[in-house]
């Protein structure tokens, strides 16, 4: 008898559980410019509102859509047949609006499975990413892996879909997750990755969604000032390509030329790409040299009548990828010192670790230092093999 109820006092430990059913599991969160919804009005104007100010409007995406809410009340950004319900409100606290869903809703918000958290770059032109993410930095309920993206729209485009049972925070993680199919996608950024940069005091970027006709695509990464952590501009596309020599992400995608004479089309795929920033000090003048080497195939070539792929050709071809490659490379090397006058590339990390004591020197002002500093570059493409031939 004794020993059965011991058995009951350790196994009691699933007592306060919950069932899924009876929870608002949230998978995204979208923070946008300030714009009370007609329910927020409508209740304000029957007195159910409390001491704020209005500085952004928190969109979050709860899954599954379950409840009667869901016949009664048309989610934002989402239409017949979704499978998730994006709840919005507007505040100055991002944990008060959290809490105020459990004036709204029978059943609590829960954040372990957020995947994705969408800022405006509008909004963050304003407050700081430091202060938008605050609360969900130091909430012990979100996992850290949870990843940050900017719109160039709002959140809540980025957060909606016309796509039945697609559900766009699961949609974004998985676009996310294509980094090994091309150059043009931002190694992820998670929360933790983030909350480092941020207290670097580096300037850094974040991945760039687009939205239109509730279809998304990423192009390019937002641009934000280590000193202030706001949003200040956007890489595009090529400049995006051109920042992943440098680093050294570059490790699949494709490259696109005009072969000389014809002008035909030719397009390289990427297969591996090393990349070497190499600093140099001489008296209080910095220099950095980067070397990029990267191997791959010919993948496509509109040569008509088709040009054999001899030795000759093929050595043609390395030199006009690689020329390509350094117009990339010194597009972006031109937004970030001149444009914008911040450094994302990791050229301060190169220079820390091997004159630590020169990068004490510039680090406090290493975004203007950077912008008048030379960078040299040389670039080397192997096409090791021209894929299937008719030759």
């Amino acid at each position: 008898m004794l020993f059965t109820l011991l058995l009951l006092v350790f196994t009691s430990g699933c007592w306060s559980s919950k069932e899924i059913e009876d929870l608002s599991v949230y998978v995204g969160v979208g923070l946008d410019l300030a714009e009370e919804t007609k329910f927020e009005k409508s209740i304000n104007a029957q007195g159910g509102h409390y001491p704020k100010n209005n500085n952004f409007t928190a969109t979050v995406q709860i899954v599954p859509r379950i409840g009667p809410k869901q016949d009664s009340q048309k989610s934002a950004g989402a239409s017949e047949g979704q499978s998730f319900l994006n709840e919005r409100l507007t505040g100055d606290s991002l944990f008060q609006i959290f809490r105020q869903f459990a004036l709204r809703r029978d059943r609590p918000l829960i954040g372990h499975h957020l995947k994705v958290i969408v800022v405006s770059h509008e909004l963050s032109k304003i407050y700081s990413l430091e202060q938008l993410l605050d609360f969900i930095l130091r909430d012990n309920d979100i996992r850290p892996s949870s990843l940050v993206l900017v719109s160039h729209g709002t959140a809540l485009e980025a957060l909606s879909s016309n796509e039945p049972g697609e559900i766009p925070a699961f949609y974004l993680k998985g676009v996310v997750a294509n980094a090994y199919r091309s150059n043009k996608i931002l190694p992820p950024v998670s929360l933790a990755k983030l909350d480092g940069k941020m207290q670097s005091g580096s300037s850094f970027l974040l991945q760039n969604v687009l939205t239109a006709e509730g279809e998304h695509k990423f192009s390019g990464a937002g641009i934000y000032k280590g000193e202030t952590k706001k949003w200040v501009g956007s890489l595009n596309q090529i400049e995006l390509e051109g920042l992943s020599w440098i680093t050294g992400d570059a490790q699949a995608g494709a490259v696109k030329s005009y072969a000389k004479p014809q002008g035909h089309t030719v397009t390289y795929e990427i297969k591996s790409t090393k990349s070497k920033i190499t600093p140099k000090v001489q008296g209080d003048d910095i220099f950095f040299h980067v070397k990029i080497e990267s191997e791959g195939q010919l993948m496509e070539d509109w040569s008509s009548p088709e040009i054999p792929s001899t030795d000759k050709y093929i050595k043609e071809l390395e030199g006009q990828f690689a020329d390509t490659i350094k117009e990339q490379v010194q597009q972006v090397l031109n937004r970030m010192q001149n444009t914008y006058r911040v450094e994302v590339a990791g050229f301060g990390e190169q220079l820390r670790i091997k004159y630590p004591k020169v990068w004490k020197k510039v680090k406090k002002d290493w975004d203007e230092t950077f912008s008048h500093i030379p960078v040299t570059y040389d670039v080397k493409v192997n096409i090791k093999d021209a894929g299937s031939s008719t030759d």
